[in-house]
């Protein structure tokens, strides 16, 4: 399943666990796994605490120089790139229950590195035997 995330900021940071818990099928125990369809965005699993939310923007920010990549002759957008790839492309999250079961402050985080865009992330479940 794709669920489609409009992010608003160059730097963006959102919470799509709900989305991603909508999505669960009807199982007892599992493994979801939540990948973006993009080089130049991220997902994380961290607390979705607004200033934390507004450091984690900060930190991504300083994660690189802003001038000097070869890439950017192709389409500007080298910084994006690389730190999108500190992040990574996917989280696994295991279902018990019939739910995610993440940890008290836990949730799925999207890290938009070039926006604001539309952004696709495939959510696939794999159910225990």
């Amino acid at each position: 399943m794709s669920i489609q995330i409009r992010t608003d900021e160059q730097i963006d940071v959102v919470d799509v666990t709900e989305r991603v818990a909508s999505e669960l099928p009807d199982i007892d125990r599992g493994i979801c796994t939540v990948f973006v369809d993009h080089t130049t965005a991220a997902v994380s699993i961290n607390e979705a605490e607004p200033r934390l939310i507004g450091d984690i923007k900060r930190f991504v920010e300083g994660l690189s120089a802003p001038d000097g990549w070869k890439h950017d002759a192709l389409d500007n957008n080298a910084e994006a790139h690389l730190r999108s790839s500190l992040f990574g492309r996917s989280v696994a999250v295991p279902i018990r229950d019939g739910a995610l079961a993440l940890g008290t402050w836990q949730s799925i985080l999207l890290v938009e590195c070039d926006g604001p865009r539309e952004r696709s992330l495939s959510v696939t479940v794999t159910p225990s035997v």
